[in-house]
């Protein structure tokens, strides 16, 4: 019974993938849900504006 202790504590403890970090981190999901969708829509934005053809 000692010997399994003294191995499972010799091991070093199992990574947690990154993206498990971020999907448990409901404050980063929040962040990220607000700025993505900001960011592609100004980028939109400024897209069909620069694509309005100059009035003469």
């Amino acid at each position: 019974m000692s010997e399994q202790i003294q191995e499972s504590a010799g091991e070093e403890p199992e990574r947690i993938p990154v993206m498990q970090q971020v999907l448990d981190n409901p404050f980063l999901l929040l962040f990220l849900g607000i700025v993505f969708p900001t960011v592609l829509y100004i980028l939109w934005g400024v897209m069909e504006i620069a694509s309005v053809p100059v009035a003469r």
